[in-house]
């Protein structure tokens, strides 16, 4: 599994999310991703929701995947 190939699933599954993957050894990840749907949510849930677009991939072609989850920022005012 490549870097671009986790950012296009997180992509597919979360329309619109900002995604940057890191990671050179093909097994092991960071990710960070952005999201407007995650406004509201728990970290928990927020990571969840990434997980559910890796679907069974994780644990099999992807061993540890760290995130780092937000909603966008407000813009100041």
């Amino acid at each position: 599994m490549t870097k671009t190939e986790i950012q296009a699933l997180i992509q597919a599954g979360l329309p619109d999310a900002l995604v940057t993957v890191k990671g050179d050894d093909g097994q092991h990840f960071e990710a960070e991703v952005i999201w407007i749907g995650f406004a509201g949510k728990s970290p928990i849930a927020q990571h969840r929701m990434v997980y559910e677009t890796l679907g069974d991939r994780m644990g099999r072609d992807i061993h540890a995947l760290a995130l780092r989850t937000h909603a966008p920022k407000a813009p100041c005012a």
